[in-house]
Parts: structure tokens; sequence; C-alpha cells
């Protein structure tokens, strides 16, 4: 059953928080949700997919995607993913992703909304993207991630692509650090993908943001030998192993020119990390932003969003100019 999302804009608690916070919700001038459409998690939890007699989950084409070969099926979990990296190709219509656009021959930028659709399908994480006919350029296009988010404007951080279900579809990022690159949350474990980040210089840090995007954490850290690092609040018996667990309220600065800070309220132990020389801030789930402005998501509120709404007010003295969500 498809679920609405309910979501708290910030303006409307102009009167408690500062001025500053007008400034923040004027992305145009000011904050910028990266290099992609902002991604809002309409339903960040697995739906009942169709299931087959034998009650595996049946493959089936869903009947709201635009005929051509490239389709969406029953298993979508409805994470947004696709929608945010491939917005000319998949829309949202009954509670999940479908094609609305299929590329052709006459589409002037053919190649280029391939590339986007190929990566969206890659980071599905449920492998609900489908083709009748298999794909000729698949393989090329695993091989574009990590993705430069911004090579101009935000040299050295990538989008990790690889989205994994057991986040729910949630973004992990790439941060090249001369002192030690930066893995913030974690994508689905792929040896392909571990070995283009290797080319970049490997992981030093191993940054989880909260307790719901962990994912394949063992499997990074096993792979390349790096520190994890997650709130104590938010440890569970799957991360029980973690190198360093952040106690208190912070903040906590890793190396010079890194900060994090303690955001409770969507969970526990969410934790934000504001890279200072770029101005980004990485808000895992605790912020993201709409065209209308910043916004908490209370639906999915797992500690208190009274908490959440407090921690938003340590941010605004934050000279940022990005925020990246998971």
């Amino acid at each position: 059953m498809a679920m609405s999302t309910k979501a708290i804009n910030l303006a409307s608690f102009s009167s408690v928080f500062p001025s500053s916070l007008d400034k923040l919700n004027k992305p145009s001038k000011g904050v910028q949700n990266s290099f992609w459409v902002p991604r809002i998690p309409l339903v960040k939890a697995v739906q009942s997919p169709a299931e087959s007699d034998t009650g595996r989950w049946a493959k089936q084409r869903r009947p709201q995607n635009a005929d051509g070969d490239f389709f969406v099926d029953h298993t979508c979990i409805d994470c947004d993913t696709c929608r945010w990296m491939a917005p000319q190709v998949f829309t949202r219509v009954g509670g999940m992703s479908a094609v609305y656009k299929q590329p052709t021959c006459k589409d002037d930028r053919l190649k280029a909304l391939q590339v986007y659709l190929f990566r969206a399908l890659i980071s599905c994480p449920t492998n609900s993207i489908r083709t009748e006919v298999p794909p000729p350029d698949i393989l090329e296009a695993q091989k574009t991630f990590p993705i430069p988010i911004d090579e101009k404007k935000l040299p050295g951080v990538y989008h990790c692509g690889y989205h994994s279900s057991k986040s729910y579809g949630a973004s992990s990022y790439l941060i090249i650090h001369p002192d030690g690159n930066i893995l913030i949350d974690s994508p689905k474990f792929t040896e392909r993908l571990a070995r283009k980040i290797e080319e970049l210089g490997g992981v030093c840090y191993m940054f989880l943001t909260h307790k719901d995007d962990v994912a394949d954490h063992g499997k990074w850290s096993k792979r390349f030998c790096c520190d994890r690092i997650l709130h104590s609040g938010d440890v569970e018996a799957c991360t029980a192993d973690v190198e360093t667990k952040l106690d208190g309220n912070g903040p906590w600065r890793l190396g010079q020119d890194i900060m994090l800070i303690h955001t409770p309220g969507h969970t526990e132990g969410s934790v934000c990390l504001f890279y200072m020389p770029l101005k980004i801030l990485f808000t895992g789930d605790h912020l993201l932003m709409r065209e209308s402005g910043l916004d908490i998501v209370e639906m999915y509120n797992r500690y208190s969003v009274g908490t959440q709404l407090d921690s938003v007010k340590k941010l605004l003295d934050l000279d940022f100019n990005w925020i990246m969500p998971a």
C-alpha cells in the first residue's frame, strides 16, 4: 500500500529559528542540493511486491510504464533513486516508480539520456529497473561509478551509486582527501565499485550518519581496512564492532577541515558531516531540501521530532552552501 509523505517545512518555524533560516529557504541564492534534482524520499519503507503462487517475488512489468524496452517491475520500493538520477525517464505513479518516457533515436541527447538511465538502473537497490532486451552498454555505465558530482564546483566529491536495499536506497558519497579518503554511508558492496574507489586512493574512514544507512559497512571495512565512525547512540548488534564510537554531544573533528555534528532526532545518534573547504553538509536522513526550502520528514522519525527540530538549529550558524542527504 502506498503511503504519502508527511514533511515539516522549516519555513513554518521562522518565529522560532533565527533570521538566517530565510537565507536557507532560498536555495537559488545559497544552499544547493547537489547536482541533481532534490531527492525526496517519498516512501522509505518496503512495500509488498506482487508475488507468484510459489511465494517468490514476481518480476512483472508494471502497467504504468510507457511502451518500450525499459520498465520498472512490481518489486519497486518507491525509494526515489531512479527519479532523481534520471528524472527525464522516471516518474511516480501508483505509489511506485515507472518509465514515462522511453529514450528514442529521435532524442538529440540520446547518448547522455541513456547514461543517466543506465546509472539509475545500476543504482536501483532492488534491481527493479529492467529491459526487454539486455542493454549492450550496461558494462560501460557500471565503470562510471563513483560519479563526480561537480568537477568544477565540488572537486573530489563523488556519488557512489549502487544503492542498497538494506538502507532502502540511501545515497552514499566519497570525499577524496589528502589525509585519507572518506566514504559516507554504505553503498551496496560490489568488487567492481571497490576497484574504482581503490583507483581513487581507497578509503581511510567510513563515516556512518546513522543506524539506518550502514548496509554493507562490514564488507567495505574488510575490503579497505578503514576505520568506521558511528555515534554510540545508534550502535546495534550489526555495528557493535565499529572502530570509533562517538560519545556525547560533540562536535568532533576529523582532521582540520571536517566537523562532525551530533543532530539527534531522526535517530538518537544521527550525526552530520560538514566538509568546510567546499561548504558541503552531508545530512543523512536528518535534513533534506525541496524546492520550497529545507525539510525534515516526520513520518520516518525514529526518535523525536522535537529533538530533530532542535538539532536543525545547530546547523544554522554553519556556513554551508550544499546539502547532500542520504
